[in-house]
């Protein structure tokens, strides 16, 4: 009795998300697909210009922000974060005007060179398509939630183009140290029906062949490289997770009415221009592709601090109220970050590795997404880079800390056993310190160390006043001396 009840449920349950979320997947493959070309077309108008397109990015800057105040708030920012935010705190409820705004505030933040991403407002798109169909069909909060979040994997799935990483990441990134089994195959198949569906309708993905790297045996060195890679590549996510946060609350600080903020910004990044070059505009694949040349030589036209530029040009454009995602700047960050460091560790023939493995482990600092990036690895750059990469994403994972570009991640791990977390807490919000155990042995080895200071300080100065005493001894003995002999 208990196996017929158990295995029917099971497979109604199976059947029914599969059903759900095929034809979830398909809609929101269509209308990604849709922004993805409406993005396309409006990057080839460029063309038409009579100036350099970047010249409009502050009025590109301005509209958004209008158009995002006036019509849907909640398609402000870089997108993943609020849909992160609505399945944590409303059940997935989402304002179904975010679909256009989202669309077009972010095809006009891009098509004017704002510095953003396209896999955001993929999300956003998906997530709010979900949360109008569960809507539709009088969804429980609970069937709602998990809508959505099939929804936020076909987003993904479009826009990367993996769609098995895209599934996994629009799970992974809800919360820090969990994966939603529960929502896995409905996820997975939402992923592969909106892949599909952007194929059908004729949407190019990029792939990268660095298959070159097949050749590697064990190499000790090679792998040392990889950690050492790993670290900087956290601390890499850490600095674009702290320039986004501290840039966002330095705009708002700014005494000025929002729409004169994004046009001071958008002049600021083109007088940078002048300076830095026109690259940082835009979503920069060209950029990203070049990195990855096996072909291309260290010193080429990619330059040392192209990671560092794109960094403030991605924190300016989103905190001044541009529209648009975090995925794709970081994807560039890491690829330029890891040509660079290719060059300062690695040699020639490993630029393009250091490049694919900075754009995967980048990615898993930055938003916590380890097993994503990992699996990314293996579908963009093959099982000869992935096995690298697996190494670089955990360290650089965990060297980027407590702190996401997604501040409503909630978090139910630490990263380290030696602290203690707030677990289920905000990321943004969650209290991190010492263990107890461990703040005692700390103590410990404080006051360990403090009383042999003590002893030590103790020990010189006696020392010091038996020299002082001795010498005063010796100098007395001699004054005698010279009198007995006078």
């Amino acid at each position: 009795m208990k196996f017929a009840v158990e295995h029917s449920s099971i497979l109604l349950s199976v059947t029914k998300w599969t059903f759900f979320s095929s034809v979830v997947g398909i809609i929101i493959g269509s209308i990604v697909t849709l922004f993805l070309n409406i993005l396309a077309w409006g990057e080839a108008g460029r063309t038409f210009l009579p100036f350099p397109y970047y010249y409009l990015l502050p009025f590109g800057l301005m509209l958004s922000v209008w158009l995002t105040k006036r019509f849907a708030p909640e398609a402000k920012g870089h997108g993943t974060e609020k849909v992160i935010e609505a399945v944590h705190k409303r059940n997935g409820k989402i304002d179904v005007a975010v679909i256009p705004v989202k669309l077009l505030t972010t095809v006009i933040t891009l098509v004017t060179g704002g510095s953003a991403g396209k896999e955001g407002p993929g999300a956003q798109i998906g997530a709010g398509t979900a949360s109008a169909i569960a809507d539709l069909l009088r969804f429980s909060p609970k069937d709602r939630k998990k809508l959505v979040i099939c929804g936020i994997s076909a987003g993904f799935a479009t826009v990367f183009g993996t769609p098995i990483a895209g599934a996994i990441f629009g799970i992974e990134v809800l919360v820090v140290g969990a994966v939603m089994y529960e929502v896995l195959l409905p996820s997975f198949v939402a992923g592969f029906s909106a892949f599909f569906t952007a194929q059908y309708f004729g949407v190019k993905y990029t792939y990268y062949d660095i298959s070159y790297f097949q050749h590697y045996f064990i190499d000790p060195v090679l792998i040392a490289k990889v950690m050492l890679g790993g670290v900087f590549f956290g601390l890499v996510a850490y600095l674009i997770i702290a320039t986004l946060q501290q840039t966002e609350k330095a705009v708002e600080r700014i005494p000025m009415n929002p729409y004169l903020k994004a046009l001071g910004a958008g002049v600021l990044l083109i007088l940078l221009s002048f300076v830095l070059g026109t690259s940082y505009f835009g979503l920069g694949l060209d950029t990203i592709s070049q990195s990855m040349n096996i072909q291309n030589e260290i010193v080429g036209g990619t330059p040392w601090y192209a990671f560092l530029a794109k960094i403030f040009y991605t924190a300016v454009t989103l905190g001044s109220g541009g529209s648009g995602g975090i995925v794709t700047p970081i994807f560039y960050i890491g690829a330029t970050s890891g040509h660079w460091f290719g060059g300062l560790f690695g040699s020639e023939h490993q630029l393009a590795l250091f490049a694919a493995l900075g754009f995967v482990s980048v990615l898993a600092g930055a938003t916590n997404a380890p097993i994503a990036a990992t699996v990314m690895a293996m579908e963009l750059f093959g099982m000869d880079v992935a096995h690298y990469a697996a190494v670089s994403i955990v360290i650089s994972f965990l060297v980027s800390g407590h702190r996401s570009v997604f501040p409503s991640q909630k978090i139910v791990i630490s990263k380290s056993d030696l602290l203690h977390i707030d677990y289920g807490e905000d990321i943004e919000h969650a209290r991190v310190d010492l263990e107890e155990e461990p703040q005692k042995k700390i103590r410990s080895i404080y006051r360990n160390i403090q009383l042999k200071r003590e002893r030590y300080r103790k020990r010189t100065q006696r020392r010091m006043k038996e020299e002082r005493e001795d010498r005063e001894l010796r100098k007395t003995e001699k004054a005698i001396e010279e009198e007995l002999i006078e």
